[in-house]
Parts: C-alpha cells; structure tokens; sequence
C-alpha cells in the first residue's frame, strides 16, 4: 500500500491504477539476487492498516519468522512524506534509526519518482530497501526461508497445489483484493459500477466452495486464504462504507462470515489485526474520498469472536504442522484496536 503526500487527495479524483512494485529483487536461499535469507540481518516493515502488508505478518508469524525477522509497525497516518516511524520512541525506528520509510527507498535509488509502499523488506546493515514486491514476499517466506521457520511450521504453498493456488489467488486479487480499491477509487458511475459488481460477483462463486470445504484450496490453511482473508476482515469495518461496496456486509453472508471468523480466531490472523490502524487509515488519509476525516464509530466488533461451527467441514488448519505459539512480546495489538 503506497500513501502519503498529495496522492492522498487525488483518490477519487483520478482513474486508479495499481502501481507494480519497482523493487522486486527477492531474498533467497542461494542468494541468487545478492540477497541470501539470513536470519536477523533484515527487517520487515509493515502497517497494520495495510492488506497487503498484513499479508507478510501473517505469514511471519504462522511460519515462526519472528526471531530471523524483526518487525517494525508504521503509523497508520501518514504525512507528506509517507510511511512514518511516530509509534517509536524519538519517532525513529529503534533498529534502523530512520523517520521515514523513504529513506531506506532513498538510500536504495536516490530520487526514485514512484510512492513509498509497505510491505518493505530492508537490509539492516546497509540501510538499503531490498524489495517492495508484494506479491513475492509471501511466497519466499514459504518456500525460501525454510531454513528459519520454526519447529512445526504449516506448508503455506504446498508443492502439489500451487497451480490451483495460483489460480484462485489470480482470481481474488483482480476481482476481490484490487477489487474493493477499483470500486473505492473510480472517478465515474460506471467505472465504480463495474468495479464493484466484480467484487460481489467473486465473492457470490466463492460461497458455494466455502460452504463444501473449510479452506479454499485442499483441507489446510494456505497463502491463498491468508490473501482473501485480509480483505474480508476489513470488509465491513472500511469497504461497505468507505469504498462504497455495499450491496451486502461480510455479516450477511453466512458462509463467508463463519470462514472469516474462523481464519480470525485461529493463531496468527486475528491476532495481528488492528481494527483501530485500519480505520483510522482509510479514513483520515483517503482524504479525497473522505474529506471531514470522521472516523466511524461502527461497526460491532464483537461478533469477530462468536462461535463458527466450520470445524464440522473437517479440515486440519496447519496441516502436519502445529500453530504458532503466543505472539512475541513488544508486537502484540494494543487493546483499542481488537474486537
């Protein structure tokens, strides 16, 4: 997720275009791009407001990467100059020493024209940004960083099914994931039309598969749930409302509300999540969609925690693996931002 500056007033102003990541190099076993996996030598950083960023610390915390790979948490506003270290003491990340994310893209490629996203992975000696890539990162952690992951960690990407993964990740980025921001975003009746209606319409042909299977592709948790997953757990707290997709609410589906919830409550989703970050972002920052900055005071959050009965579709969350212990001290959710 790319913010700051002026861009910030421009949403809904302006057709959206979701920018490729520009820094794609990858941190591998065999260091094939000069990145070699290395535990304590990087850090991620990441807002708890992001999606996409929610992504990496999801996938840090189920495959046990907190000791190789430390966490910084940006504020959920921004100002002109982006990502901003203002959680910390000084208002400097304690590990990189900088105020701003940007400097570490700086540091990388002077006068880089493109915004400042999270996730970031950043080398700790050098202070360089190695990568922005999104849509990789994961995807190493599961399959790259296997030297590091703890004792019992899931198979998040398993050999045998990633081409149907693939397939229902494609399908849920284009439609669900960049979906709610197409709608969000657009600048016209139709464009918004069409962009909502691919979202509702991805949403209504994942019911019928969630309603057999507990998880979207074989019987265990895999990077594709954790990619629908952070788009539904903001569904009803910012899109209904703020991104105008309000042809139903998450809680009125039943199927995709139980498997919701159920993700939620197993170690390592809801635990990460920060309902406070995530609408006081959306909110206050999208300023060209929500000009007064009014952060809502809905909805009912409790419901996050209700039994969902999907344990009765069968299915073994992790796999052979076990769950993630409790989370590490210093990186839990402050009280305000949990159901």
């Amino acid at each position: 997720m790319s913010a700051g500056g002026d861009g910030n007033t421009a949403y809904g102003r302006k057709p959206f275009r979701r920018s490729k990541s520009h820094f794609t190099d990858r941190i591998t076993a065999d260091g094939r791009d000069g990145w070699p996996v290395a535990a304590a030598r990087y850090r991620l950083v990441v807002s708890r407001a992001c999606p996409w960023a929610s992504r990496a610390v999801i996938s840090r915390r189920l495959l046990g990467l907190e000791a190789a790979l430390s966490l910084a948490v940006a504020d959920p506003i921004q100002d002109d100059r982006s990502w901003r270290f203002t959680l910390d003491p000084d208002g400097r990340d304690p590990v990189l020493g900088i105020r701003y994310l940007s400097e570490a893209y700086d540091k990388r490629e002077t006068g880089y024209p493109g915004g400042v996203s999270v996730p970031a992975i950043v080398d700790v000696p050098t202070g360089q940004l190695v990568t922005n890539d999104y849509q990789q990162i994961t995807l190493d952690f599961a399959t790259q960083w296997t030297s590091l992951h703890r004792e019992g960690a899931p198979d998040l990407y398993p050999e045998r099914l990633r081409d149907e993964i693939d397939e229902v990740m494609a399908d849920v980025y284009e439609d669900v994931n960049n979906g709610v921001y197409r709608a969000g975003f657009a600048t016209g009746q139709a464009e918004y039309e069409a962009a909502c209606s691919d979202v509702f319409r991805r949403l209504e042909l994942l019911t019928p598969r969630l309603a057999r299977q507990r998880y979207l592709v074989g019987d265990t948790i895999t990077e594709a749930d954790i990619r629908l997953f952070t788009t539904l757990v903001r569904f009803d707290a910012v899109y209904h409302g703020h991104f105008k997709c309000n042809r139903w609410k998450l809680t009125e589906n039943q199927v995709l509300w139980a498997y919701a919830r159920d993700l939620f409550q197993a170690p390592g989703f809801g635990d990460t999540v920060d309902f406070d970050h995530i609408k006081r972002h959306y909110h206050q920052v999208h300023t060209g969609i929500n000009p007064t900055r009014i952060v809502p005071l809905g909805p009912d959050l409790s419901g996050w925690l209700t039994p969902h009965h999907r344990e009765e579709l069968g299915g073994r969350p992790f796999g052979d693996g076990t769950s993630p212990g409790p989370v590490r001290p210093g990186e839990e959710v402050p009280a305000a931002g949990r159901p």
